[in-house]
């Protein structure tokens, strides 16, 4: 394991990973009030949220945010 890397929770998870895993977690509705981003409130889909949070920086730190906030939850 790269040093670096050893204590980054995001370390060897995919976007669509992150993505998909806040869906199931929370369903479109929730992800949507939590973060107000059209393409989780307006048609949501994978593909389309993933176009978006790669092209938004601002938008995917806050999806990773939550998703570790999540998976920290969890434990």
């Amino acid at each position: 394991m790269n040093s670096s890397q050893k204590n980054n929770p995001l370390h060897g998870i995919t976007l669509q990973q992150v993505v998909e895993n806040l869906v199931e977690h929370y369903g479109w509705e929730e992800l949507g009030q939590r973060i107000n981003i059209k393409c989780f409130n307006k048609d949501p889909s994978v593909k389309s949220s993933l176009k978006f949070l790669r092209k938004t920086p601002w938008a995917r730190e806050k999806v990773e945010n939550l998703y570790i906030s999540t998976q920290q939850n969890k434990d």
